[in-house]
């Protein structure tokens, strides 16, 4: 499988999905590739407007996007995709249209098979082997948790460390740590914004500018640096 699961896609000052941007040109190579877009994730803007959006920065890069929203037929479209590349928003919602349009299996063939699977935020949730651990509001029935299932993990996107002044609820770890312990056979990576995961030759290595923060029941907390080989966890 070659899989490029990027935490977040926008950092604060900065232009969208900038940041990753040189990691997503090498990852799809040198020569152009028009890859499927899935904006089921997107829900207080339209896909078009999603689609657009992806599409400039794919551009500026060499490659392309067109939205799945445009094909009559999702199943086949997903069938003959070059590349797959799946957006943030909420995982809940991209959850649901990915069932609804019976798309879980057709992508996960595609990526097992070695089409390269993009994803961010929420596309990178899924390829869990459930949303268990998203970060966002249940707006709708998924009708299932489970999800691709292409890695054995869990991830956390956008970890935060941070408990700010005054709050009273859970941090981020709180609530991770409760996910262990009734599931205490499941690792759970914290993805901090602006790092992404790789996985490609069966090699799985963290990039970007942060550490990366492992749970698992029974253990103390472990940061993962950049450039780690994190094959153990597949």
């Amino acid at each position: 499988m070659k899989l490029l699961l990027i935490s977040n896609s926008t950092n604060p000052g900065e232009a969208y999905l900038d940041w990753p941007k040189e990691f997503i040109q090498k990852f799809l190579g040198n020569e152009p590739v028009n890859a499927l877009f899935i904006p089921y994730a997107a829900v207080t803007f339209s896909y078009d407007e999603y689609e657009a959006k992806v599409e400039r920065r794919f551009a500026a890069i060499g490659h392309h996007v067109t939205s799945i929203h445009h094909f009559d037929d999702p199943v086949r479209a997903v069938q003959e995709a070059k590349a797959i590349v799946v957006g943030g928003g909420n995982t809940w919602r991209l959850v649901q249209q990915l069932y609804q349009n019976e798309l879980i299996e057709p992508i996960r063939r595609q990526a097992i098979a070695g089409v390269p699977y993009i994803g961010w935020s929420a596309g990178s949730n899924i390829a869990c082997p459930t949303l268990r651990t998203t970060n966002d509001m249940p707006v709708v029935d998924p009708f299932s948790f489970y999800t691709l299932n292409l890695i054995p993990f869990q991830i956390n996107p956008h970890f935060l460390d941070t408990h700010p002044e005054g709050f009273g609820g859970e941090t981020r770890e709180d609530r991770i740590n409760e996910f262990i312990t009734i599931n205490p056979e499941v690792y759970v990576l914290g993805l901090r914004e602006a790092t992404l995961l790789q996985l490609e030759n069966r090699q799985l290595n963290l990039a970007g500018n942060k550490t990366a923060r492992l749970f698992h029941y029974g253990d103390s907390p472990r940061e993962l640096s950049v450039g780690e080989d994190l094959s153990f966890l597949i």
